[in-house]
C-alpha cells in the first residue's frame, strides 16, 4: 500500500513537472528550478573562464559578439511575440573566443556561449558563424541542461523517491551538475546532450537564425565542411551527436518549410547585407577617387 502510494506520488510530480520546449513543442522534464540551474552553471562557467585564454584575434572576436548579440536580440523579441517575456530575465548573454585549436563550441544554461578558435577556420561569413551559434543559443533556450539534470536525478533515485528528492533539490543539483557540465565530457563535448536534444537545437537554431535575418540554407554546406574538418568517424549509436549524414539529412528536410515561414526575415537579412556590400564599395571607390585626385594635383 505504502509503495502503491509513492509511486502515484511520483507520477502526479512527474506530470505536474512538465514543460514544453518554445518552437517545437516537445515536452519535457523539469525537475529543478531555473535558479538552481543558473547558478550552478554560472559557477562552472565562471571557472572554466579562469584559466582560458581570451582570443587575440580581434576581427574574429567581434565576429562572433556581432553574430551571437544579433541572434540574441531576435530570440528575445521571438520570446516576447510568443507570450514568453518572463522568460527572457533567465539570460545574461555572453559570447567570448577562446584561445583553442580544437573545432568545437559550446553553451552553458543563461546564455553563455564559448566558440574556439579552431571552429573558425572553417567559417567564411556571418551566415555560417550563426549556423553554429543559432544551435547554442537553442540549447539555451530550449533549457536542455535543465531537463538532462533532470533526468539524472530521475535515474539515479527512481520515480519512487522523486517527491523525497524534489524537497532537497540543491544537494542533488549540484551533485548532478557535476556531471551534466563536466569539463572534458565524451567526445569533446562540454554539454553531454543526447541526440534527441542536439536535433532539436540543429531545427530552432535554423529558425532562430532565420529571424535574425541569416540564410538558413547556409547550414547544409556548412555542416558538410564541418563533416570534411572531422579527424575521426564515431559510430552515431555510441555518440551523444547525430551522424554528420543523418544531421544534414534533417536539416535538408526542415529547410523547405522554415524558409516558407520566415521568407520576409530571410530576405531582409539579405537586403541589408546586400546594402552594407554597396555601402562599403561606394566607400573603397570614393576613397581611391580622392587618393587619384591627390596625386594628380602633386604632379601638377
Amino acid at each position: 500500500m505504502k509503495k502503491s502510494v509513492l509511486i502515484l506520488a511520483g507520477a502526479a510530480m512527474l506530470l505536474s513537472s512538465c514543460g514544453s520546449v518554445p518552437i517545437t513543442g516537445r515536452k519535457q522534464l523539469n525537475l529543478v528550478s531555473d535558479s538552481e540551474v543558473l547558478q550552478s552553471s554560472l559557477s562552472q562557467y565562471k571557472n572554466y573562464m579562469s584559466s582560458a585564454t581570451i582570443s587575440g584575434e580581434q576581427a574574429q572576436s567581434e565576429q562572433v559578439t556581432r553574430v551571437g548579440k544579433k541572434l540574441a536580440a531576435a530570440t528575445e523579441a521571438y520570446l516576447k511575440a510568443t507570450g514568453l517575456e518572463s522568460e527572457i530575465s533567465n539570460f545574461q548573454w555572453e559570447f567570448n573566443l577562446v584561445k583553442n585549436d580544437e573545432i568545437n563550441a559550446f553553451c552553458m544554461p543563461g546564455g553563455k556561449i564559448v566558440v574556439y578558435e579552431g571552429l573558425m577556420k572553417l567559417v567564411s561569413s556571418d551566415d555560417e558563424l550563426a549556423v553554429v551559434l543559432g544551435h547554442e543559443v537553442a540549447h539555451a533556450v530550449a533549457k536542455h541542461s535543465k531537463e538532462r539534470m533532470s533526468q539524472q536525478i530521475l535515474a539515479q533515485y527512481g520515480a519512487q523517491a522523486v517527491s523525497a528528492i524534489t524537497k532537497g533539490k540543491s544537494y542533488s543539483t549540484q551533485q548532478i551538475a557535476s556531471k551534466v557540465y563536466g569539463l572534458g565530457a565524451n567526445y569533446g563535448v562540454m554539454l553531454p546532450y543526447s541526440r534527441k536534444h542536439e536535433s532539436e537545437a540543429d531545427k530552432m537554431g535554423l529558425v532562430l537564425m532565420s529571424l535574425a535575418g541569416y540564410n538558413p540554407r547556409t547550414a547544409l554546406t556548412f555542416w558538410q565542411k564541418m563533416s570534411s574538418a572531422s579527424s575521426a568517424s564515431v559510430p552515431e549509436f555510441m555518440s551523444d551527436h547525430p551522424s554528420d549524414a543523418n544531421r544534414i539529412a534533417a536539416i535538408e528536410k526542415d529547410l523547405p518549410a522554415i524558409e516558407s515561414e520566415y521568407a520576409t526575415y530571410i530576405n531582409a537579412g539579405k537586403q541589408s547585407t546586400a546594402t552594407k556590400t554597396t555601402t562599403t564599395t561606394k566607400k573603397k571607390a570614393t576613397t581611391t577617387k580622392k587618393k587619384a585626385t591627390k596625386k594628380s594635383k602633386r604632379r601638377k
